[in-house]
């Protein structure tokens, strides 16, 4: 059985830096698109970066070159390494693998199939 569990989120000032952590357990083939999503206090799930089966990535358009997502297929490990972080950069952060479109969208949508984890809590102060 897949299991998804993110690592990593904690408290920290505007302006520093988190690297988040997401661990598969269980087969995963190489097939899986895989992505980071956050939920800020009070408002909906959004797309903070996908990256596909061929490794090709897509960020949320308040990313604006902060963060980066990778993996490192040896580890089972995705990771979300964010930088020049700020207030509004709070919330749950999830990660999600999945089959078929990459589209940063497609986790978002009613009827989405996939795997996801429970979430690790960032929280920026200003």
């Amino acid at each position: 059985q897949v299991r998804l569990q993110e690592s990593g989120g904690e408290s920290v000032q505007a302006g520093g830096s988190l690297r988040l952590s997401c661990t598969v357990s269980g087969h995963l083939h190489r097939g899986y698109n895989m992505g980071w999503y956050r939920q800020p206090p009070g408002k909906q799930l959004e797309g903070v970066a996908v990256i596909d089966n061929d490794g090709l990535t897509t960020y949320g358009d308040f990313v604006k070159g902060r963060f980066t997502i990778s993996k490192d297929s040896s580890k089972n490990t995705l990771y979300l390494q964010m930088n020049s972080l700020k207030p509004e950069d709070s919330g749950v952060y999830l990660c999600d693998a999945w089959i078929g479109s990459a589209h940063i969208r497609v986790p978002l949508l009613p009827g989405h199939i996939g795997y996801w984890g429970q979430g690790t809590q960032v929280a920026v102060s200003s």
